[in-house]
């Protein structure tokens, strides 16, 4: 018995020894990054020295690192100490978050563009002292504090950081975290906005087809674009309030929800708007497919009408016809139509995209991992529509941040389509960081996932952010000691 116990001292002494110099290898290689080069000397044993440990026998080692441990060396002892921002120029401003710990660590996250970054700062006072890789208990402490579309910026832009900082702490790549990955790259498809004219809605689009090597793309199909063709629009006399679907007062035809603009679309301008999608097929042919958007605020009839006049044109989808919350008449659209259907981007939360999904309103649900609720979340929105047969689309239109928190959800995801890119035609945007774990960010018209990076896989190029703050905020990361203090009982019930 002494001897067969003797055998596996040694052979743990063995083991031992090796776990250390794999370590201290890992350190001393000069690929290795500051940041985790920095984290795996804090949470060696206890904070001890590795080349100490070189030669003990387990129990020696084991009676070591019970001597003065550093109780603050471990994930276990991740506490959160900061939560600070940077308002980017991108999308006409969308705010990195970076939530510190005491342990060196950070994460990074993002409020969604043309979101309020108080929307995030108002949750520091809440999530100061917790421990980062707690992801699911802090947001059930902060999910409160979201609402619908850009309401919902603060609390998925806290909950990206916290993933970013477990992956970080635990050395393992986010994918890895939310159950493993289904797939090594994730399909990308290139949101090509609205044009002056059919060359140049051809420019964009051969841009991103034959440069850079979109395999699928979106487009706007805006009643917009025939405004000024007479005879298609019945009833325009609202658009002088308002001129778009954008911009204008409380009562202008921006902020009027779809049934209750009374404008309708002529048979001329269901065929102009046929036009305009016959030369998009024409030059890129049917292999790729093609998603549609942003048609403009009308009613149920008429989003029939201009569904039917499009089907024929086999499009990957037809999108927001209606405002998320009428799943009725989603219903009703959906079942009118041959081409598929779809909606989500401004929906908080799976609850939210129940009645969707229980009553098969849309084909496709198209969640915004900036508004959903971030990364376990939408997954579990996807995991939900799964069950139900409908898969899922993933909107985007921010910085590369939440770009690769949506990279490491899909990845983790298996009824996932594609994920929007929106930022194509900005030369920057991919500057903005850089990949910890090499390679590129988009690879012909895929993301490559980051199979061995930890967290989100990315750092600020931090020059480059500074060159594209917001002109309203180009502070960098400035302290928010004034959010600091809780002022008020959170509890929702009595």
């Amino acid at each position: 018995m002494k001897n067969t116990l003797k055998d596996i001292i040694e052979k743990n002494k063995i083991r031992e020894q090796q776990y250390v110099a794999q370590r201290q290898a890992e350190i001393d290689n000069p690929l290795t990054k500051d940041n985790r080069r920095d984290f795996l000397k804090k949470t060696a044993l206890g904070g001890l020295s590795l080349s100490a440990l070189m030669g003990l026998s387990i129990e020696d080692t084991m009676a070591e690192t019970t001597k003065n441990v550093r109780r603050a060396s471990a994930p276990s002892d991740l506490k959160i100490t900061d939560l600070r921002y940077a308002h980017t120029a991108v999308m006409g401003g969308t705010a990195i978050l970076r939530i510190d710990t005491n342990q060196g660590i950070y994460g990074l996250g993002e409020v969604r563009d043309g979101a309020d970054p108080k929307y995030a700062l108002m949750l520091k006072s809440r999530i100061l002292g917790e421990n980062p890789c707690n992801v699911e208990k802090i947001f059930k402490i902060i999910k409160q504090f979201g609402g619908q579309s850009r309401q919902a910026g603060g609390v998925c832009g806290v909950e990206m950081a916290l993933w970013d900082l477990c992956g970080k702490a635990y050395n393992v790549p986010a994918w890895q975290l939310l159950g493993g990955r289904y797939r090594d790259s994730v399909r990308l498809y290139a949101d090509t906005p609205e044009a002056s004219s059919p060359e140049e809605q051809m420019k964009l689009i051969k841009y991103r087809t034959e440069e850079q090597g979109y395999t699928w793309l979106k487009m706007d199909v805006s009643i917009g674009e025939i405004m000024d063709i007479p005879g298609c629009i019945v009833n325009p006399e609202i658009f002088k309030m308002g001129k778009s679907q954008w911009q204008g007062g409380y009562m202008s035809y921006a902020n009027t929800a779809h049934p209750f603009t009374g404008v309708q679309i002529t048979e001329k301008g269901l065929d102009e708007l046929a036009k305009i999608v016959d030369h998009v097929r024409g030059m890129v042919g049917y292999e790729i497919p093609l998603s549609t958007d942003h048609y403009g605020h009308f009613d149920l009839n008429n989003c029939i009408r201009l569904g039917q006049a499009l089907d024929k044109y086999r499009l990957a989808w037809l999108e927001d016809m209606v405002p998320w919350q009428m799943w009725e008449q989603h219903k009703t659209i959906t079942t009118a139509l041959n081409t598929p259907t779809t909606t989500g981007e401004d929906i908080y939360l799976l609850q939210y995209f129940k009645d969707l999904i229980d009553n098969h309103a849309v084909d496709i649900v198209h969640p915004d991992l900036a508004s959903s609720g971030g990364l376990l979340e939408t997954k579990r929105i996807a995991d939900y529509a799964e069950e139900k047969g409908i898969s899922m689309a993933m909107h985007q239109a921010g910085t590369p941040v939440s770009f690769m928190a949506n990279v490491h959800c899909a990845a983790a995801t298996q009824n996932f389509l594609a994920l929007e890119h929106h930022s194509v035609d900005v030369p920057w945007w991919e500057d903005l960081v850089t990949m910890t774990g090499g390679g590129k960010m988009i690879d012909k018209g895929y993301a490559p996932v980051p199979l061995d990076a930890p967290g989100l896989g990315i750092e600020l190029n931090e020059e480059v952010v500074k060159a594209h703050l917001h002109p309203s905020d180009n502070s960098y990361f400035a302290p928010t000691d004034m959010w600091n203090d809780k002022r008020s009982h959170d509890r929702t019930y009595s």
